[in-house]
């Protein structure tokens, strides 16, 4: 469903960007008619322009869509840009010809010899060059479509790596907690004295949950099996604390075993919901887990503790930050006079850890390459787009004021030369482009991916 809203929203962009073309060339044109400038005229302009604009548009568009599948704007650039420039002449030249056709030989009545006649030939290439120039604008514009995505994706990947960073210390300051470790350790040396069998099972709980935070900590999502089963772990813990204060519940049904949710995120919940509420044997808390949808549930009774503020746990909004950064999907919080429960996305899509010990000064080394990169391939599209669209213009003057003597052809070859060295510059075929081949491949060999 998603992919068939892209496309409509693509062909309505298209189509949109056609007609403002179109309306661009037809002002361009109506200057030239002079005493014939009338709407009849215009219309016919803007006819013949919506001819040109949505047969190559549309016909290059489709080209783009076939060639971004199979060469990769960024991770391919070179290889993209030999392939769009040769598919884009093999298909504008017969489509130009066959417009050019349908104009002056349907349209006109142009008999078919006159319409290869040597005036003609330089009507088709002054057509044939402009069309290039549009359509070599529009490779520019979907690589730089390509290239700011890309960026996003890089700065939702930085804000991942520093939330992330950030949401590790907040989640282990939290876990251990010196009033939560000196509560249980208060615990454990009552129980040395009172019940050393529970005593042991004390410390072996305890032992299990600092050995489970220190393993989940570089992931951004566990399985909820793995969560459920530290959660029961830690359950028994806080029971052995509040003995008949406390009563916990979780789901009995299967869990899906790609199921995943956001690591330590039951054990921020319970200690919230332990540290927020009354835990008495006159006032038990009650603590349930359970499936609710596509979200994991946590429940308890509600009975605040009075002496606190007023205020929302520190562990709670740790889990809606992280939750905000990986996935669209909101935790739900819902409170009402008898109970308080917050539901967590079960997410099904595992996030590749990313490595965040890269040095900041490589980042920055790699960002001002990518960007001089950018530079460069901007500046030989802006070189090619107005060759392609001062050179039809010096023909038109050529031919029109002065056809005896083919002026045209020293702008047209000097500065066609100069496209092609620019080219060999941009696209690695300068003096220098052993040594810079070789830095390509040891950067990727040096560089592995981390995402998939």
């Amino acid at each position: 469903m998603k992919d068939h809203k892209n496309t409509f929203a693509n062909l309505r962009t298209g189509t949109i960007m056609c007609f403002k073309i179109s309306m661009v060339f037809t002002i361009i044109f109506s200057a030239f008619l002079g005493a014939d400038l009338n709407v009849k005229n215009v219309l016919l302009t803007f006819f013949l322009s919506c001819l040109y604009s949505f047969g190559l548009g549309f016909g290059n568009g489709f080209l783009n869509v076939l060639l971004d599948k199979k060469w990769d704007w960024l991770e391919q650039t070179n290889l993209r840009v030999y392939y769009g420039i040769l598919c884009t002449v093999l298909y504008t030249v017969p489509a130009v010809l066959g417009i050019n056709y349908i104009i002056f030989v349907v349209v006109q009545k142009l008999p078919l010899e006159k319409f290869f006649s040597e005036r003609m030939i330089w009507v088709h290439l002054f057509y044939i060059i402009l069309s290039l120039g549009v359509s070599i604008f529009m490779q520019a514009r979907s690589f730089m479509v390509k290239w700011k995505q890309a960026s996003k994706f890089e700065v939702t990947q930085q804000k991942i790596i520093a939330g992330t960073a950030n949401a590790k210390f907040e989640s282990l300051k939290n876990q251990i907690d010196p009033h939560f470790l000196f509560n249980s350790l208060n615990v454990l040396s009552s129980l040395i004295e009172e019940n050393p069998d529970n005593a042991q099972r004390f410390t072996t709980s305890l032992s299990k949950i600092y050995r489970y935070v220190l393993e989940q900590k570089d992931k951004e999502l566990v399985s909820v099996e793995e969560e459920l089963s530290f959660a029961k772990t830690y359950m028994n813990l806080l029971k052995m604390r509040f003995e008949n204060s406390l009563f916990y519940e979780l789901p009995a049904e299967g869990i899906k075993p790609d199921a995943k949710v956001v690591p330590l995120s039951l054990q921020l919940l319970l200690e919230n919901t332990v540290k927020h509420n009354v835990v008495s044997e006159q006032k038990p808390l009650h603590i349930k887990i359970f499936i609710d949808g596509d979200c994991l549930a946590i429940q308890n009774n509600f009975q605040k503790k009075e002496v606190l503020q007023d205020r929302q746990g520190v562990g709670l909004q740790n889990i809606v930050n992280r939750y905000g950064i990986i996935t669209d999907r909101k935790v739900l919080i819902e409170q009402n006079e008898e109970n308080f429960t917050v539901k967590i996305p079960i997410l099904t899509k595992q996030i590749t850890v990313m490595d965040t010990s890269a040095e900041y000064s490589d980042e920055n080394k790699a960002y001002f390459r990518a960007k001089k990169r950018v530079e460069e391939l901007k500046g030989f599209y802006a070189n090619v787009i107005s060759y392609c669209c001062v050179i039809p213009c010096l023909i038109f003057v050529n031919l029109t004021y002065s056809p005896g003597f083919q002026w045209f052809w020293f702008s047209a070859l000097g500065w066609g030369f100069g496209v092609t060295m620019h080219a060999f510059k941009v696209f690695g075929y300068s003096s220098d482009w052993e040594e810079r081949k070789i830095r390509e491949i040891l950067e990727k060999e040096n560089n592995p991916k981390t995402w998939k």
